[in-house]
């Protein structure tokens, strides 16, 4: 049961408590820069019994409501020494527990408890994107909270630091009692980082970077078929009439709302399609329309349909994510069923339909009334390197797989230590995994868990389909897992961007000034399943770097063919301190580069691919590179 906030105290208390009114103008301006962070906090507050969808529309509207039509009555003192934003902050928080608050049996709504009038959308679903299991594990530990502590916890974390201060802005909202809501908040088990603010930054918790997604799409057409009836029967009558002067306009055409037949077949499990056993033997390019029929339910015809139901139309109740770039809309017709069975504590359905694995997962109790899942991704032109494994289940911070028929052995190891053996993984008779640690899904690194499936290495980045990981340069499909102990850790920032496969290039090795030694340098590129939106990020190692220490970035380029097969050249550059105290300006290209120059707080030119001039702390270079073949080749920025 979810405690409330009292009703507002009187102008007069509240004055006394956070000080004088202040100009409107700056309360404006304070909810224009901090939109996004006054929406948050929000979402985050408001209850979860209303549904992401309605929760991300009541976030917006309360900002935008925030501002009062006339004068402000009271501006609470910010620590920041920002009046605005801190009297812009109360009236959210103070509408956000409002809209929380229990209604006698005969009261008439508050506003925030009815959908918004605007913002509004007609047609589509909006709800944040999804992070990974630290994050669920998050958003269902905070909606067992009360109101107010669900504040305290989001306020302790994201905005004030003293408990003093949350006690102090929660009392203004017209909590009765703050010093509660702070110790239900405090004795919360959460997943680690969330008390540090570092899990509520997610995307899971941000309602203005959103996905869309159509409502119950054969629940609308019912309304609109009934309301074409109507129309219809109206017709007839004048038809009735012009039948007497011998019209009919629309001829043979077929009546409208006409029934679609491969819609209608890709709801009956019985005509799922399943791929034989041996046939990824002698196929051409093995993936996974190969994959055969898995798991102990797939003759469960009960479970299917409801898979595939759930798949065209998705109720409110259901939770849904997509990777970027992933239809989520129905099947055009049949699907090929890869797996069904019991995974953990749910039932779960995976489904391919040589576009998109789908996986459907619901709580077993048997009759799919309980939660439910619908997770999308991208895996067009899989082959057999990109198709070796799908994750089925995620169960706090652990990960099981299902691999492909022809993974002849599976073993776990941590990139951040390579000089440890893989540890031999157990798989069931169906290539179903035990459970594995999943790398976090915070900025903690200090481990990143990876598979070998034989000469393959992949890692969960959050996804259905884990990304394969490749090393050597551009092109090369080595599989080591040594070179990533320095650069793992910036694989993070690619959680959830639908990233099919990751190449790292260990493109220059420098000896430095001084006799200090020598750095390596290295490029990490990442390529989507959608063909866009690559990454591609230069990295620097100075020497004496233990095995698990992190290359720091020196550049980054997106959309960009750098460091990949259509481009394979790299230049990156840096300032660095040498052991004395003298600041060098470095710069390193790919083998292929010829010489190097500096221009701007720089100059000098050398040839080869490595290069250092001294500098100032605070130089800014130019640099470029001259390859082999007489092209130039820019630095990643």
């Amino acid at each position: 049961m979810e405690q409330q906030a009292t009703a507002p105290r009187p102008r007069a208390a509240l004055d006394a408590a956070v000080g004088p009114a202040l100009d409107i103008d700056r309360a404006e301006a304070a909810l224009i820069e901090h939109y996004p962070r006054l929406v948050r906090l929000g979402y985050l507050v408001l209850p979860p019994a209303l549904g992401r969808h309605r929760r991300v529309l009541a976030a917006h509207a309360l900002v935008q409501r925030a501002l009062p039509r006339t004068r402000p009555e009271a501006g609470e003192p910010a620590p920041a020494g920002d009046p605005g934003y801190a009297y812009v902050r109360l009236r959210v928080l103070r509408a956000a527990l409002d809209a929380a608050r229990p209604r006698g049996r005969f009261a008439l709504p508050r506003a925030g408890q009815l959908p918004p009038l605007l913002p509004q959308v007609w047609g589509l679903r909006l709800f944040p994107r999804s992070g990974g299991a630290d994050e669920l594990a998050l958003d269902q530990a905070l909606g067992r909270l009360s109101a107010p502590a669900r504040a305290a916890f989001v306020l302790r974390a994201l905005e004030l630091g003293a408990d003093r201060e949350v006690r102090a802005l929660l009392e203004a909202a017209g909590v009765e009692d703050p010093g509660a809501a702070v110790a239900e908040a405090t004795a919360l088990r959460v997943p680690p980082g969330s008390r540090e603010g570092t899990l509520l930054k997610s995307v899971e918790f941000d309602p203005c970077s959103l996905q869309a997604r159509p409502t119950d799409l054969m629940h609308r057409r019912r309304h609109l078929r009934a309301a074409a009836i109507g129309v219809a029967a109206a017709a007839v009558c004048g038809a009735l009439l012009l039948s007497f002067t011998g019209g009919n306009p629309d001829g043979a055409a077929a009546p409208p709302y006409a029934r679609n037949a491969a819609a209608e077949q890709a709801l009956d499990p019985g005509l799922l399609t399943r791929a034989e056993p041996g046939v990824w033997k002698s196929a051409d390019r093995p993936g996974f329309a190969s994959w055969p029929a898995r798991g102990s339910r797939t003759d469960d015809e009960a479970l299917l349909r409801r898979a595939l139901a759930v798949w065209a139309r998705p109720g409110d109740g259901v939770q849904v994510t997509a990777t970027p770039g992933t239809p989520s809309g129905p099947a055009a017709g049949p699907a090929q069923l890869l797996y069904a069975g019991d995974v953990d504590s749910a039932a779960v359905v995976l489904l391919y339909d040589g576009l998109r694995v789908v996986r459907y997962a619901e709580a077993r109790s048997g009759d799919g009334s309980g939660a439910a899942a619908l997770d999308f991704a991208r895996a067009d032109a899989a082959d057999t390197d990109t198709a070796a494994a799908v994750v089925v289940g995620r169960t706090d911070g652990n990960v099981r797989y299902l691999t492909a028929p022809w993974v002849t052995s599976a073993a776990a190891r941590d990139l951040l230590a390579p000089g440890q053996a893989a540890r031999p993984l157990h798989r069931n008779a169906d290539g179903l995994t035990d459970p594995v640690a999943g790398p976090a899904a915070t900025g903690d690194c200090r481990a990143w868990p990876a598979l070998q499936l034989g000469p393959r290495l992949v890692t969960d980045l959050g996804e259905l389909v884990p990304a394969r990981l490749t090393t050597g340069a551009p092109g090369a499909t080595a599989a080591s897992p040594a070179p990533w102990s320095h650069t793992a850790c910036q694989l993070q920032p690619l959680r959830s961007q639908g990233v099919r496969s990751v190449h790292l290039w260990h493109f220059a090795h420098q000896q430095l000034p001084g006799g200090a030694g020598a750095a390596d340098w290295y490029c990490t590129r990442a390529e989507t399943w959608r063909g866009t939106g690559s990454r591609a990020v230069a990295q620097f190692q100075a020497p004496g770097a233990r095995p698990s220490d992190r290359a720091a970035v020196v550049g980054r380029a997106g959309d960009s063919p750098a460091c990949g097969p259509r481009s394979p050249h790299a230049l990156a550059g840096g300032l660095w301190r040498s052991p004395g105290g003298t600041w060098y300006a470095l710069a390193a290209g790919s083998e292929d580069v010829t010489s190097l120059a500096a221009t701007g707080g720089v100059h000098g030119t050398e040839p080869g691919p490595t290069a250092f001039w001294p500098a100032s702390a605070d130089a800014r270079a130019e640099l470029s590179g001259r390859l082999r073949d007489g092209g130039k080749v820019a630095p990643l920025r």
